[in-house]
């Protein structure tokens, strides 16, 4: 119980909260911001703002992600609206954005695939806006929450619903880039975590953990120019994996990249020029 007329210091104190979580959710909760509150430190809550922060700390405690209760989360330099709908954008998934836009030609064609808050095709578009990016998604919901964080980071994307590459028939480009569901059915990360309230279809395919990075491989060599790049995320352990994928399927200059914490995150190849 938070009452009314305590003090931001005493709140510090006698949080339960992780120290980023209670500044987070505190500055959420007042509309302050980090600033705000260490030069508002002996600022007393009146009733409704210490219930609105009780409120905050409830659901943290019993497990809802920061990025959900305040509704945002950076990416990339960029804000990013999120909610249960799409998957929270984490900062592995950067090294994904930055591979890509090495390998950006003028005016290049992006296909984003599986694209949930947008995060990728978003960061695309913007950091490089003589691209064209199309981004596609099988949940409206989440296409919906895509559409928002590109109007609001003012970049131009084409969205399309679609399960895969069906509503891209008979379409080509120079660069294909997803971050499909990867996780194993049955994975105990499922069950821990912020990902016990994340949606469950963008972040298993329910099978192995392989099937949705199968499908694109296989399907991408359509959709290619030649010499055209694919990369794909995946787990920690999934990296030789994929990378025989791509090696029966005839994909040339196969590799795999890693993240800062050195895990082998983001695996790509090339189609052979013809």
């Amino acid at each position: 119980m938070i009452a009314a007329g305590t003090t931001l210091a005493a709140l510090q104190r006698q949080s339960m909260l992780d120290p980023v979580d209670h500044r987070i959710l505190l500055c959420h909760a007042l509309g302050l911001t980090r600033t705000g509150l260490i030069t508002q430190s002996e600022r007393a809550l009146t009733g409704d703002e210490a219930a609105r922060f009780a409120a905050l700390v409830d659901r943290r405690l019993a497990g809802e992600p920061v990025a959900y209760l305040i509704g945002h989360r950076e990416f990339y330099g960029l804000d990013f609206r999120v909610g249960p709908a799409v998957l929270i954008p984490r900062p592995d998934t950067e090294l994904l954005v930055e591979l890509a836009l090495e390998r950006l030609a003028p005016r290049s064609r992006v296909l984003d695939m599986g694209t949930g808050s947008g995060a990728i095709a978003v960061a695309l578009a913007h950091t490089r806006p003589d691209a064209q990016v199309t981004a596609l998604d099988v949940s409206p919901a989440a296409l919906d929450v895509a559409r928002a964080n590109a109007t609001h980071n003012q970049a131009t994307v084409r969205f399309l619903h679609s399960d895969w590459f069906t509503a891209v028939a008979g379409e080509t480009f120079d660069l294909v880039v997803s971050n499909p569901p990867y996780i194993p059915d049955g994975d105990r990360h499922l069950s821990e975590g912020d990902l016990r309230f994340e949606p469950a279809g963008a972040l298993t395919d329910g099978a192995d953990g392989l099937s949705a990075l199968r499908a694109i491989v296989a399907g991408a060599p359509d959709h290619l120019v030649p010499g055209g790049w694919l990369l794909m995320e995946h787990g920690y352990d999934q990296s030789a994996a994929v990378q025989a994928l791509l090696g029966e399927r005839g994909y040339t200059e196969v590799q795999s990249w890693h993240d800062l914490a050195g895990i082998a995150r983001v695996t790509g190849g090339r189609v052979r020029l013809r």
